[in-house]
């Protein structure tokens, strides 16, 4: 099954992520299909961008999120 997931970029204690579509199966930094956003939760204000057009169709197709990823997008 894919999902829409955050894999971790950054440095230690500045993380950054970035909203990315994967196969559930591999790791949380692990291959991912296609990067989607980013979600920065450092910044003063807390930066999220993200392809809606593109969420919505990994959604049509099946694709599940987290629940990280549902809260920060409020879908």
């Amino acid at each position: 099954m894919t999902t829409i997931r955050l894999t971790r970029m950054g440095r230690k204690k500045k993380p950054f992520y970035r909203v990315v579509v994967t196969d559930s199966r591999k790791r949380r930094d692990g291959g991912w299909i296609e990067s989607i956003g980013y979600y920065n939760p450092v910044s003063k204000e807390k930066v999220i961008k993200i392809d809606e057009e593109r969420l919505n169709y990994w959604l049509s197709v099946g694709a599940q999120m987290t629940p990280t990823v549902k809260k920060i997008t409020s879908k």
